[in-house]
């Protein structure tokens, strides 16, 4: 019995020693840069960069393959902290993005289908006939976006819309993903002219359904500057590489254009286009 225990025990610390000259045999070297971008970084592993989490991301900047302002979310500051652990200099990047809900249809001014009584999710409600908003791009108003938001940054207001606060939106693009209508957008926050609809309807359906939807009269086209708003599929759309007058809003005849001041600086602004007749 003591020979075998003997025996076990020495083919015990044979094979430790073996492993430990193999694992250091084919060791690969770690990058202290690594841990140090880490700490840097706000690790909230959201997402928001593409990424798994801040480890995988810090991974990626040290080893060249990811931008040193690739994290949505600690924005300016970070990417400063991250560039003195990398040696480089960093001078700015690409205006910070908000998410945005490019609907204006609450349950005032949209109609309805049928009363849906199910479970309060947006993804599940879509799956019956495509939600209950007779508008089939509308959104759902069941707060999906706002539980996927590690920020707290969405609350539902009492109309059925949900509001993002640009102040604690990180742009991780959580909510983005999540809408299984697809009408939360990344917008530049310094952007003030916003049109609150996806619907590719034509006009005469909209007119019906929506109070406030786009009814593809070019109006606005017209009015901005060449290209900065474009009609898509029977909606006008903005071209955020354009600076576009607020005065553009008030040619619209359904009140879809709004001026927002998503910046957080003061109180946000928003006044809804002045009615401009009928298209």
């Amino acid at each position: 019995m003591l020979t075998a225990v003997i025996a076990l025990s020495a083919l015990a610390l044979v094979s430790s020693l073996l492993l430990a000259m193999v694992a250091r045999a084919f060791a690969v070297p770690s990058n202290p840069k690594v841990e140090e971008i880490e700490g840097a970084l706000p690790g909230a592993n959201c997402g928001g960069c593409g990424l798994p989490g801040c480890a995988e991301l810090a991974r990626r900047i040290a080893e060249g393959k990811a931008d040193i302002d690739a994290c949505p979310v600690g924005g300016e500051k970070v990417a400063q902290a991250v560039a003195r652990i990398m040696g480089q200099e960093y001078s700015g990047g690409a205006v910070r993005k908000v998410a945005l809900v490019l609907c204006a249809g609450d349950d005032q001014v949209a109609e309805k289908r049928f009363h849906y009584n199910g479970v309060r999710d947006c993804t599940s409600a879509a799956l019956l006939f495509g939600g209950d908003k007779a508008c089939r791009f509308g959104c759902l108003g069941l707060n999906t976006c706002a539980g996927v938001c590690p920020f707290s940054a969405i609350t539902m207001l009492p109309n059925g819309l949900p509001e993002i606060d640009p102040i604690k939106c990180t742009a991780c693009n959580k909510c983005v993903v999540a809408c299984p209508k697809k009408i939360i957008k990344l917008v530049p926050i310094d952007k003030r002219l916003h049109i609150l609809c996806m619907s590719h309807d034509k006009g005469a359906k909209v007119r019906k359904i929506c109070a406030v939807g786009c009814i593809a009269c070019t109006k606005c086209v017209k009015e901005a500057p060449e290209e900065a708003i474009t009609m898509q599929e029977s909606l006008a759309v903005v071209n955020y590489d354009f600076d576009i007058p607020d005065s553009v809003a008030s040619v619209c005849p359904t009140n879809t254009i709004h001026v927002k001041a998503l910046d957080g600086s003061g109180e946000t602004a928003e006044l809804a286009a002045a009615a401009g007749g009928e298209a």
